[in-house]
């Protein structure tokens, strides 16, 4: 059971960082679980940090349920279809491939993509909240974060910061579109893979460290240089998979 809570603790604080939670979660968990499809790991781990983000935007998903809130409830109705139509094939593809050295590499380019997003967002477009446009972009972007290594969070902190957004609105809508496609995905995989469920201690330890660091990165986020965390973990990643790869 401990191996499920340090998988669980590692997700509660790396799904907010733009560093990939998932692409670390799979290489530790080949480490830890080693019969379990390592990527099926990673995504089922979501869940947990999925009932963060319900319990510390709380009112933000009462507004949305009553319906107050028309442009958030179109926004994550678009940026979620669009995610799930470009994530599920390439979850099929890389769920077979990503393992061991060819992990790491994958990794190590996804962060090399998510260093760039943090490093070129200065553009600006006249778009909000209630943009379809920059749901569809954000959508999209969030669907290639099944890549390992390709922060989900980096990609759509990035996408959202096209738009003339504020930074907590950003922050807010990034990790508010998680939360749908986590629900899906989660339940897809469980489907398939009802062996999962043996994690859920996992699911109580990324619940709690997640909304804990949750709470600590919304306080801080703008003091963090998510560009350098991100080429640091790259470059690892690389030299990781370069020495497992020639041994």
């Amino acid at each position: 059971m401990w191996h499920y809570i340090l998988l669980g603790v590692i997700q509660g604080v790396f799904e907010w960082i733009p560093i990939s939670s998932e692409g670390i979660v799979a290489f530790v968990s080949q480490f830890l679980i080693g019969e379990i499809n390592t990527i099926d790991i990673a995504l089922f781990l979501h869940l947990g940090t999925f009932f963060s983000v319900v319990v510390y935007f709380r009112k933000d998903w009462k507004q949305l349920f009553l319906l107050k809130d028309p442009d958030l409830l179109r926004f994550l109705i678009i940026a979620t279809i669009v995610s799930l139509v470009i994530g599920y094939p390439l979850y099929t593809i890389i769920r077979n491939v990503a393992t061991g050295a060819v992990l790491l590499l994958i990794m190590g380019l996804g962060l090399l993509i998510t260093a760039f997003f943090h490093r070129t967002r200065k553009f600006h477009l006249d778009m909000d909240e209630g943009s379809s446009i920059l749901a569809i972009i954000a959508g999209f972007l969030q669907g290639l974060a099944v890549i390992p290594g390709l922060s989900r969070s980096g990609a759509t902190i990035f996408s959202l910061s096209l738009g003339k957004l504020s930074p907590s609105q950003i922050l807010k809508l990034s990790y508010m579109m998680s939360a749908p496609v986590v629900l899906s995905s989660t339940v897809y995989i469980v489907i398939k893979n009802p062996v999962l469920v043996e994690g859920w201690p996992s699911l109580v330890s990324s619940f709690c460290v997640g909304i804990l660091s949750l709470s600590f990165l919304m306080k801080v986020v703008e003091r963090i240089n998510f560009y350098l965390f991100a080429l640091i973990f790259a470059v690892l990643c690389f030299i990781g998979g370069a020495i497992i790869f020639f041994i």
